[in-house]
C-alpha cells in the first residue's frame, strides 16, 4: 500500500520526532505535576490525569512508531486501527488529563495570568469553537479519503507527517470542544454542543460508509470493508464516551443550578 520512499530510513526518522516529541510532552506534564503537588494550597493532582495523559501520549506515540508504520504497509484495516488510536482515543485520553489547569496551576500567578489571556485569545477560541473543530476533524477525513490525498501522502514523507499531525491536533480540537475538563475561556452551552457533535458523528459514520463503498485507490476491497467497519464501530464507541462526559456535566450543571434557584426562594412560614 506505502510507497517505498516511506519504509525504511524514513519511519525511523518519523517515528524518532515522534518519540522525542512524546518524551517531551510527558516529562513537562509529570514536571507541573510536581511542581503544583509543592503547592499547599492546591489540591493534590489527581492521579488519574497522569495516567490518562501519559496513555494518550503513548498511544499516540505507538501510532507512529516505525513497526506500526511498516505494518500499516500492508494492511489497510490497521490503518483505520491506527486512525482510530490517533485521531479519537488519545486526543479522549489526552483531554481528560486537563493539561491547561495543570498549566496554570504549575506557573506563577504572574506567568499563569499572562498564560490564561493567551488562551483567551481569539485565535484559541476561534480553532476551539466547536463548528470550527467539527470542520476541521470532519473535513480533514473527508479530503483524506475521498481525494489522492490518501495516495500521496504515502509517497511523501513530509505529508504522511503533516496529514498525521492535522488528525491528531483536529481530534484534540474536537475533543475538547465538545467536553471540557479544562475551564472553557469562552464556553459554550450543553445544547449548542450537541446540535454540533450530532451532525459531526454523522458525517463521521457517512465517511466510514464511503470507505465501504469506494475503496481508496491500491486498497482490496475487502481490507476496505473491514477497516470501514473498524472505523465505524470503533469510532462509535470513543464517541459514546464523549456523549457520557457531556451529559452527564450537563446534568451536573442544571442540578447545581436547581440547588441555588431553591436556595433563593423566600421561606413562607
Amino acid at each position: 500500500m506505502l510507497h517505498e520512499s516511506l519504509s525504511g530510513p524514513w519511519t525511523l526518522v518519523i517515528s524518532s520526532i515522534c518519540l522525542f516529541l512524546g518524551i517531551v510532552a510527558i516529562g513537562f506534564y509529570l514536571a507541573g505535576v510536581a511542581r503544583s503537588s509543592r503547592n499547599i494550597r492546591l489540591r493534590r493532582w489527581p492521579l488519574y490525569r497522569s495516567l490518562c495523559w501519559c496513555t494518550g501520549v503513548l498511544l499516540a506515540a505507538a501510532v507512529m512508531s516505525a513497526p506500526f508504520m511498516d505494518a500499516v504497509h500492508h494492511d489497510f484495516r490497521l490503518h483505520m486501527a491506527g486512525h482510530l488510536m490517533l485521531g479519537m482515543a488519545a486526543p479522549l485520553l489526552l483531554a481528560l488529563g486537563a493539561p491547561a489547569t495543570l498549566l496554570l496551576r504549575s506557573l506563577r500567578t504572574d506567568v499563569a495570568k499572562k498564560a490564561a489571556r493567551v488562551l483567551k485569545s481569539a485565535v484559541f477560541s476561534f480553532y476551539r469553537h466547536p463548528v470550527t473543530a467539527s470542520v476541521l476533524n470532519i473535513g480533514g477525513l473527508w479530503i483524506l479519503y475521498t481525494t489522492p490525498l490518501f495516495g500521496l501522502m504515502h509517497m511523501h514523507p513530509l505529508l504522511y507527517l503533516f496529514v498525521h499531525a492535522h488528525v491528531f491536533l483536529a481530534g484534540y480540537l474536537f475533543t475538547v470542544s465538545m467536553i471540557y475538563m479544562d475551564p472553557a475561556p469562552r464556553p459554550h452551552s450543553p445544547l449548542f454542543r450537541t446540535a454540533v457533535f450530532i451532525p459531526a458523528l454523522a458525517a463521521h459514520g457517512i465517511v466510514s460508509k464511503f470507505i465501504y463503498a469506494q475503496p481508496p485507490d491500491g486498497i482490496p476491497p475487502s481490507e476496505a470493508r473491514q477497516g470501514a467497519m473498524i472505523m465505524y464501530y470503533g469510532g462509535d464507541l470513543v464517541d459514546l464516551v464523549i456523549i457520557i462526559l457531556l451529559f452527564h456535566a450537563w446534568y451536573k450543571s442544571t442540578a447545581i443550578r436547581r440547588v441555588r434557584k431553591a436556595e433563593k426562594k423566600p421561606v413562607i412560614h
